[in-house]
Protein backbone atom coordinates (compact mmCIF):
# COMPACT_ATOMS: atom_id res chain seq x y z
CA UNK A 1 0.00 0.00 0.00
CA UNK A 2 1.48 3.34 -1.10
CA UNK A 3 1.90 5.81 2.17
CA UNK A 4 -0.25 8.41 2.71
CA UNK A 5 1.14 11.96 1.72
CA UNK A 6 -2.04 14.11 1.54
CA UNK A 7 -1.38 15.64 4.98
CA UNK A 8 2.58 16.56 4.30
CA UNK A 9 1.24 18.10 1.06
CA UNK A 10 -1.13 20.11 2.72
CA UNK A 11 1.50 21.26 5.10
CA UNK A 12 3.87 22.03 2.85
CA UNK A 13 1.88 24.08 0.70
CA UNK A 14 0.87 25.91 3.94
CA UNK A 15 4.95 26.70 4.73
CA UNK A 16 5.16 27.66 1.04
CA UNK A 17 2.48 30.55 1.56
CA UNK A 18 2.96 33.93 3.34
CA UNK A 19 3.94 33.92 6.21
CA UNK A 20 0.72 35.67 8.02
CA UNK A 21 -0.46 35.45 11.43
CA UNK A 22 -2.63 32.93 10.56
CA UNK A 23 0.28 30.23 9.21
CA UNK A 24 2.66 31.76 12.92
CA UNK A 25 -0.28 30.59 14.59
CA UNK A 26 -0.65 27.29 13.08
CA UNK A 27 3.06 26.12 13.08
CA UNK A 28 2.57 23.41 15.73
CA UNK A 29 0.26 21.55 13.66
CA UNK A 30 2.35 22.01 10.28
CA UNK A 31 5.15 20.50 12.45
CA UNK A 32 3.17 17.76 13.72
CA UNK A 33 1.85 16.79 10.20
CA UNK A 34 4.83 16.40 8.83
CA UNK A 35 6.26 14.37 11.75
CA UNK A 36 3.05 12.31 11.99
CA UNK A 37 2.39 11.17 8.49
CA UNK A 38 6.03 9.50 7.88
CA UNK A 39 5.42 10.54 4.36
CA UNK A 40 9.21 11.99 4.79
CA UNK A 41 11.37 9.55 5.11
CA UNK A 42 15.16 11.34 5.79
CA UNK A 43 15.25 12.63 9.26
CA UNK A 44 17.42 15.73 7.23
CA UNK A 45 14.52 16.56 5.61
CA UNK A 46 12.63 16.85 8.86
CA UNK A 47 15.14 18.32 10.74
CA UNK A 48 15.83 21.47 7.78
CA UNK A 49 11.84 21.72 7.65
CA UNK A 50 11.48 22.08 11.63
CA UNK A 51 14.53 24.66 11.26
CA UNK A 52 12.51 26.68 8.52
CA UNK A 53 9.10 26.29 11.01
CA UNK A 54 11.36 27.90 13.67
CA UNK A 55 12.87 30.44 11.67
CA UNK A 56 9.32 31.51 10.61
CA UNK A 57 8.04 31.57 14.48
CA UNK A 58 10.73 32.81 16.00
CA UNK A 59 12.03 36.12 14.05
CA UNK A 60 9.75 39.52 14.13
CA UNK A 61 6.83 39.10 11.58
CA UNK A 62 8.10 41.76 9.53
CA UNK A 63 11.04 40.18 9.13
CA UNK A 64 10.09 37.33 7.78
CA UNK A 65 7.30 38.69 5.57
CA UNK A 66 10.02 40.76 3.88
CA UNK A 67 12.46 38.04 3.41
CA UNK A 68 9.08 36.05 2.12
CA UNK A 69 8.26 38.59 -0.68
CA UNK A 70 12.31 39.67 -1.55
CA UNK A 71 12.66 35.62 -1.70
CA UNK A 72 9.33 34.70 -3.96
CA UNK A 73 8.12 37.67 -5.58
CA UNK A 74 11.48 39.25 -7.18
CA UNK A 75 13.08 37.54 -9.92
CA UNK A 76 11.85 34.56 -11.68
CA UNK A 77 14.50 31.92 -10.97
CA UNK A 78 12.38 31.61 -7.64
CA UNK A 79 9.19 32.42 -8.69
CA UNK A 80 6.65 30.04 -7.56
CA UNK A 81 4.61 30.09 -10.23
CA UNK A 82 5.58 27.67 -12.44
CA UNK A 83 5.05 28.35 -15.77
CA UNK A 84 7.11 31.50 -15.60
CA UNK A 85 10.02 28.89 -15.61
CA UNK A 86 8.69 27.26 -18.97
CA UNK A 87 6.39 29.98 -20.57
CA UNK A 88 7.64 33.45 -19.24
CA UNK A 89 5.27 35.88 -20.67
CA UNK A 90 4.78 34.33 -23.83
CA UNK A 91 1.34 33.66 -24.78
CA UNK A 92 1.87 29.84 -24.54
CA UNK A 93 1.24 30.38 -20.71
CA UNK A 94 -2.56 31.17 -20.87
CA UNK A 95 -3.74 28.11 -23.14
CA UNK A 96 -1.02 26.45 -20.32
CA UNK A 97 -3.07 28.09 -17.53
CA UNK A 98 -6.41 27.01 -18.83
CA UNK A 99 -5.71 23.19 -19.24
CA UNK A 100 -4.25 22.99 -15.62
CA UNK A 101 -7.10 24.62 -14.94
CA UNK A 102 -9.39 22.17 -16.21
CA UNK A 103 -7.43 19.55 -14.60
CA UNK A 104 -8.83 20.80 -11.26
CA UNK A 105 -12.21 21.57 -12.59
CA UNK A 106 -12.52 18.06 -14.13
CA UNK A 107 -11.40 16.85 -10.18
CA UNK A 108 -14.39 19.13 -9.03
CA UNK A 109 -12.10 21.11 -7.32
CA UNK A 110 -12.62 25.25 -8.40
CA UNK A 111 -9.91 28.06 -6.93
CA UNK A 112 -10.67 31.09 -5.42
CA UNK A 113 -10.85 34.52 -6.59
CA UNK A 114 -6.95 35.96 -7.04
CA UNK A 115 -5.78 32.17 -6.98
CA UNK A 116 -3.34 31.01 -10.36
CA UNK A 117 -3.42 27.29 -11.43
CA UNK A 118 0.19 27.19 -11.43
CA UNK A 119 1.04 28.53 -8.15
CA UNK A 120 3.37 25.94 -6.57
CA UNK A 121 1.01 25.80 -2.86
CA UNK A 122 -1.91 25.35 -5.37
CA UNK A 123 -0.49 22.41 -6.93
CA UNK A 124 0.20 20.90 -3.83
CA UNK A 125 -3.21 21.81 -2.23
CA UNK A 126 -5.06 19.99 -5.13
CA UNK A 127 -2.56 17.11 -4.97
CA UNK A 128 -3.07 16.98 -1.65
CA UNK A 129 -6.87 15.01 -2.39
CA UNK A 130 -5.80 12.71 -4.84
CA UNK A 131 -4.67 8.95 -4.38
CA UNK A 132 -1.09 9.02 -2.87
CA UNK A 133 0.64 7.53 -6.60
CA UNK A 134 -1.53 9.62 -8.50
CA UNK A 135 -0.43 12.13 -6.32
CA UNK A 136 3.48 11.58 -6.59
CA UNK A 137 3.28 11.29 -10.75
CA UNK A 138 1.16 14.48 -10.84
CA UNK A 139 3.97 16.04 -8.73
CA UNK A 140 6.69 14.69 -10.56
CA UNK A 141 6.14 15.77 -13.91
CA UNK A 142 7.52 19.13 -12.39
CA UNK A 143 10.55 18.07 -10.75
CA UNK A 144 12.71 19.71 -13.24
CA UNK A 145 11.27 22.98 -12.19
CA UNK A 146 11.27 21.82 -8.55
CA UNK A 147 15.10 21.27 -8.97
CA UNK A 148 15.75 24.51 -10.49
CA UNK A 149 14.00 26.35 -7.89
CA UNK A 150 15.32 24.29 -4.91
CA UNK A 151 18.79 25.10 -6.89
CA UNK A 152 18.08 28.85 -6.53
CA UNK A 153 16.58 28.84 -3.13
CA UNK A 154 20.05 26.93 -1.90
CA UNK A 155 21.89 29.37 -3.79
CA UNK A 156 20.50 32.33 -1.89
CA UNK A 157 21.04 30.53 1.90
CA UNK A 158 16.97 30.47 1.64
CA UNK A 159 15.62 28.19 4.51
CA UNK A 160 12.27 27.65 2.31
CA UNK A 161 14.82 25.51 0.21
CA UNK A 162 14.23 22.83 2.60
CA UNK A 163 10.36 23.22 1.09
CA UNK A 164 11.24 22.43 -2.20
CA UNK A 165 13.57 19.44 -1.41
CA UNK A 166 10.60 17.74 0.87
CA UNK A 167 8.35 17.96 -2.48
CA UNK A 168 11.31 16.94 -4.54
CA UNK A 169 11.57 13.81 -2.12
CA UNK A 170 7.98 12.94 -2.18
CA UNK A 171 8.03 12.53 -5.81
CA UNK A 172 10.75 9.65 -5.70
CA UNK A 173 13.44 11.77 -7.08
CA UNK A 174 16.61 12.57 -5.37
CA UNK A 175 17.63 16.06 -4.45
CA UNK A 176 20.80 17.08 -6.56
CA UNK A 177 23.66 17.15 -4.18
CA UNK A 178 24.27 20.34 -2.36
CA UNK A 179 27.59 20.34 -2.56
CA UNK A 180 27.67 20.10 -6.76
CA UNK A 181 26.23 23.05 -8.09
CA UNK A 182 23.08 22.01 -10.41
CA UNK A 183 23.26 21.75 -13.96
CA UNK A 184 21.88 23.43 -16.04
CA UNK A 185 18.18 22.87 -17.64
CA UNK A 186 17.55 24.92 -21.03
CA UNK A 187 14.11 26.58 -21.65
CA UNK A 188 14.06 23.96 -24.94
CA UNK A 189 14.14 21.21 -22.62
CA UNK A 190 12.05 22.28 -19.85
CA UNK A 191 9.14 22.99 -23.12
CA UNK A 192 9.84 19.33 -24.08
CA UNK A 193 9.13 17.92 -20.85
CA UNK A 194 6.19 20.44 -20.34
CA UNK A 195 4.23 20.02 -23.34
CA UNK A 196 0.92 20.31 -24.16
CA UNK A 197 -1.38 18.41 -23.44
CA UNK A 198 0.47 15.37 -21.60
CA UNK A 199 1.28 17.96 -18.43
CA UNK A 200 -0.22 16.97 -15.51
CA UNK A 201 -2.23 13.95 -17.19
CA UNK A 202 -1.79 11.90 -14.24
CA UNK A 203 -4.13 12.66 -11.60
CA UNK A 204 -7.44 10.96 -11.24
CA UNK A 205 -10.43 12.78 -12.50
CA UNK A 206 -12.32 12.50 -9.00
CA UNK A 207 -10.51 13.43 -6.08
CA UNK A 208 -10.69 12.03 -3.10
CA UNK A 209 -11.35 14.42 0.13
CA UNK A 210 -8.31 15.39 2.04
CA UNK A 211 -8.25 15.42 5.53
CA UNK A 212 -7.39 18.29 7.78
CA UNK A 213 -4.38 18.72 9.44
CA UNK A 214 -5.72 18.90 12.66
CA UNK A 215 -9.18 19.24 14.30
CA UNK A 216 -9.66 22.87 15.07
CA UNK A 217 -7.41 24.87 13.62
CA UNK A 218 -7.47 27.31 10.41
CA UNK A 219 -6.90 25.62 7.12
CA UNK A 220 -4.96 27.97 4.03
CA UNK A 221 -8.23 26.65 1.16
CA UNK A 222 -6.84 27.87 -1.92
CA UNK A 223 -8.99 25.00 -4.08
CA UNK A 224 -12.41 24.40 -2.96
CA UNK A 225 -15.00 22.27 -3.67
CA UNK A 226 -17.94 23.79 -5.47
CA UNK A 227 -21.20 22.67 -3.89
CA UNK A 228 -23.86 20.93 -6.07
CA UNK A 229 -26.38 23.52 -7.27
CA UNK A 230 -29.45 23.11 -4.68
CA UNK A 231 -27.68 23.37 -2.14
CA UNK A 232 -27.00 26.97 -1.96
CA UNK A 233 -23.63 26.56 -0.56
CA UNK A 234 -21.11 28.95 -1.06
CA UNK A 235 -17.22 28.47 -1.23
CA UNK A 236 -15.07 28.22 1.39
CA UNK A 237 -13.01 30.95 1.72
CA UNK A 238 -8.96 31.11 1.97
CA UNK A 239 -8.55 30.27 5.95
CA UNK A 240 -11.85 28.77 6.58
CA UNK A 241 -12.33 25.88 8.85
CA UNK A 242 -13.32 23.06 5.98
Amino acid sequence: MTQSTSLTLRALARLLGYPDAALRAALDEVREALHTEHALGKQSTLAALDALTGWIGGQPPLEVEAAYVETFDRGRATSLHLFEHVHGDSRDRGPAMIDLLQTYEAAGLYLDDGELPDHLPVLLEFASTQPPAQAREFIGETAHILQAIHAALRARRSPYAAVLAAVIELTGEAVRDQAAPAPAVSETELDQSWQEPEVFDGCASAATPSPVLQPGITQPIQIVRRPAPASGATHVEEGATP
